[in-house]
């Protein structure tokens, strides 16, 4: 299976919407905690390795990339200086970044863009605020201020144009309304730090929460007092959740404790496969949407795997 070594710490892996065969991965340097940062472009080659179409030096660690929805060249990254950047791949990397986005007061630790209306997205911050951009306009459209700590991603309703979720370090998911003046549902989903989030594909009320207390939660927000399912299998805090968009439930995970997990969560024994091909913190994961059960994901270990669900990752 396709492997990449990359210079700096992998944060986060997005397949592209729009070619199979293409990845973006946001990279830090020393572990994000000082240092530069760099974005990744990797295509991947049939019976070959990975190649690099481009890369994208930042004076800070980039935590989370993200492609447009609309534009098939362009991909957005939130950065450890605040800042959110876009990237166009049809220009050369001197001509890049296009765009810098500077509001945010500390890192973009999550950028989500609309699949539904494709003309925004989400940055989500440790500043305590998710703030709301379209690409054309200089200034964020809307600052959400409701989480006491930070948010660590905010994810779009795959379903619904104007609904958002964001994963906050105060143990709290929220449901936004862009057109309601505050959250419309707050979900007290963990007793300890959430890091992330994910709507289902499939069924617009189904979202799950993951969190240092090496918990996923799948709740219902109809009837959110309990969660319709609880996953344990994890050793350490849950770092990344993603819904498949081929299976309506089954989701990815990735942990502190090295590992990628793939659960069902219709199914007594949730837990259906275990990858453990990283040798350090896994940070980054995502399911692609153009090839059932391909997968990818990344780590502090430098590396990114790509392999079909069921394979070996580390198998050449």
């Amino acid at each position: 299976m396709p492997v990449f070594k990359t210079p700096f710490n992998g944060y986060s892996v997005k397949f592209s919407p729009f070619y199979e065969n293409k990845l973006a991965v946001a990279t830090a340097q020393n572990f994000g905690i000082l240092g530069n940062g760099r974005v990744h472009i990797l295509q991947l080659n049939p019976n070959g390795p990975v190649s690099e179409l481009a890369a994208f030096d930042t004076a800070d660690g980039v935590y989370d990339v993200c492609w447009s929805e609309a534009h098939d060249s362009l991909v957005i990254a939130g950065s450890g200086d605040g800042s959110v950047k876009l990237y166009d791949l049809s220009l050369p990397p001197t001509n890049n970044p296009i765009r810098s986005f500077k509001e945010h007061t500390r890192e973009v630790h999550s950028v989500d863009y609309n699949t539904v209306r494709k003309d925004s997205f989400l940055s989500a911050s440790w500043d305590d605020t998710v703030k709301l951009w379209t690409v054309d306009r200089n200034a964020s459209v809307r600052t959400f201020k409701e989480h006491a700590y930070c948010v660590y991603s905010a994810a779009w309703n795959p379903r619904h144009a104007d609904i958002f979720a964001s994963a906050s370090g105060d143990c709290t998911t929220r449901i936004w309304d862009v057109r309601e003046p505050g959250s419309t549902m707050i979900l007290p989903a963990h007793e300890f730090e959430i890091l992330t989030c994910d709507w289902s594909k499939y069924d617009d009320c189904i979202i799950a929460t993951a969190s240092v207390d090496k918990s996923i939660k799948v709740w219902d927000v109809r009837n959110y007092r309990v969660p319709i399912s609880v996953l344990n299998g994890h050793g350490y805090a849950v770092r990344k959740v993603r819904f498949s968009p081929h299976r309506a439930s089954a989701m990815v995970s990735c942990s502190y404790d090295m590992t990628v997990c793939m659960w069902d969560y219709m199914v007594e024994d949730a837990l259906i496969g275990r990858y453990d091909h990283h040798t350090e913190f896994a940070v980054g994961v995502d399911m692609s949407v153009l090839v059932e059960g391909l997968l990818a994901s990344t780590g502090w270990d430098e590396l990114v795997y790509v392999w079909q669900h069921g394979m070996d990752p580390r198998a050449s």
